[in-house]
């Protein structure tokens, strides 16, 4: 009982920590239509000040790669401060398992470790690959929008600003966002672009910028190529959804060798194996 007891205490304090880190609402808030300005909200707290990392991570330049992670992520949170919450997660996990395992076992002590270093990459990782997904199912009717708004007389940054402010919340929207606001800044808008394609690594993404770059440099107009863009960018979006299409079957396989064959079998010999287990060979040739 007593056990029991300690596991639930546990598990309400690894909660309680989990949404104290990670449950906080995206760093780009939507404000009202007349504005496209970007509100980065603060952080909770500054994990940052637990443990001096930040001279290890830039000489390392671990800081530079996790500084990149969670900016595609999103995640409002610097490099030392995510460094010091991966320290804070290895002792938490030594701690708990040596608490449960009643034992202080070496091996047990590096998976813990291991556990607590690398559980927070996952989460990052994680949600760094759903909003690249999320981008690319949304940038096809993206670019359709802004090469409408450019027919209809609107420049770049004053059709970027219409479809942020009259389309649904989304990471694209998000990142667009941003984009709008570098410009504001000061920073070029082709440069602003490029970054953005550099923070994501989405092939599509590089496309569209690569795009919007050798418009302006030749000339063109934005708006034909916009829409070239548009049914290469579905095109492969047809494409990944087929290559999802076809992993199905091998991931399914797992699952059918380990929890349906089995029930199958046993569905289907258990009753044989049980008549001759009580008749013996004789009694399950009569029947």
């Amino acid at each position: 009982m007593e056990l029991i007891i300690f596991i639930f205490i546990i598990g309400s304090v690894v909660l309680v920590f989990w949404s104290f880190l990670f449950a906080q609402p995206s760093s780009l808030l939507r404000l009202p239509k007349e504005t496209t300005d970007i509100k980065f909200q603060k952080p909770k707290f500054d994990f940052s000040i637990l443990f001096p990392t930040a001279g290890l991570l830039d000489k390392t330049g671990i800081g530079a790669t996790l500084k990149k992670s969670l900016d595609t992520a999103h995640i409002n949170l610097s490099a030392g401060a995510f460094f010091n919450i991966k320290i804070l997660g290895c002792i938490f996990m030594i701690f708990l398992i040596v608490t449960l395992t009643g034992k202080a076992d070496p091996i047990i002590i590096i998976i813990a470790l291991g556990l607590g270093y690398l559980g927070p990459d996952f989460y990052v990782g994680q949600k760094v690959k759903k909003r690249k997904l999320a981008i690319a199912r949304r940038l096809p009717e993206t670019v359709d929008l802004l090469g409408l708004c450019i027919e209809a007389g609107l420049d770049f940054v004053n059709a970027v600003k219409w479809v942020i402010d009259r389309t649904p919340h989304t990471p694209m929207t998000e990142e667009l966002a941003f984009v709008v606001e570098e410009i504001k800044w000061g920073k070029p808008r082709i440069q602003a672009l490029k970054d953005m394609s550099h923070r994501l690594e989405i092939p599509e993404m590089t496309s569209f910028v690569q795009t919007i770059i050798q418009a302006e440099r030749m000339g063109t107009p934005v708006s034909e190529a916009f829409a070239i863009l548009s049914e290469d960018a579905r095109g492969q979006r047809f494409h990944r959804g087929e290559r999802i299409a076809l992993q199905a079957p091998i991931k399914i396989l797992l699952p059918l060798i380990f929890f349906i064959m089995p029930v199958i079998g046993i569905i289907v010999g258990g009753p044989i194996l049980l008549t001759f287990m009580q008749g013996g060979l004789t009694g399950f040739m009569n029947k």
